[in-house]
């Protein structure tokens, strides 16, 4: 399991995902208040970060990068499902993310491509979770 400092670089990650073009709506605010809630980050400490961000960590068990990108890939389907931002700008921007963590370009390539085909774009765990494990033997 991730520490502490791992958790809040988590939700930093988030953050900054959800802030990149703009402020932070109400939806994606309750989206990552609930994430921190899962990871046991209090309400201060999360409000604290929105302004205050943690230095990236990057996390070493490869399930937990699946795990958050996962969480990327949801709050991507937040974002533009409630604003008008451009869909390709979001992709690159969590394809970015998604290599920076670690993960492999074919796996997050694969994961975008599918979720087209997904209602509300929304990629089952189970079907992430094979994507990664395929390509990671």
């Amino acid at each position: 399991m991730v520490n502490r400092i791992e958790k809040l670089s988590l939700l930093s990650e988030m953050i900054a995902f959800a802030k990149h073009d703009k402020d932070i709506q109400n939806i994606e605010y309750n989206f990552l208040l609930g994430v921190a809630k899962q990871l046991g980050i209090s309400r201060e400490d999360f409000d604290y970060l929105i302004e205050y961000p943690v230095t990236y960590t990057h996390l070493k068990s490869h399930s937990e990068r699946i795990v958050q990108f996962h969480r990327l890939v949801l709050l991507m389907n937040i974002e533009q499902e409630h604003s008008d931002i451009d869909d390709n700008k979001s992709v690159a921007k969590l394809y970015n993310f998604g290599l920076r963590m670690g993960l492999s370009h074919e796996s997050i390539t694969k994961v975008l491509y599918l979720m087209e085909s997904f209602p509300n774009k929304i990629v089952p765990p189970d079907v992430l979770i094979d994507i990664f494990k395929t390509q990671y033997n």
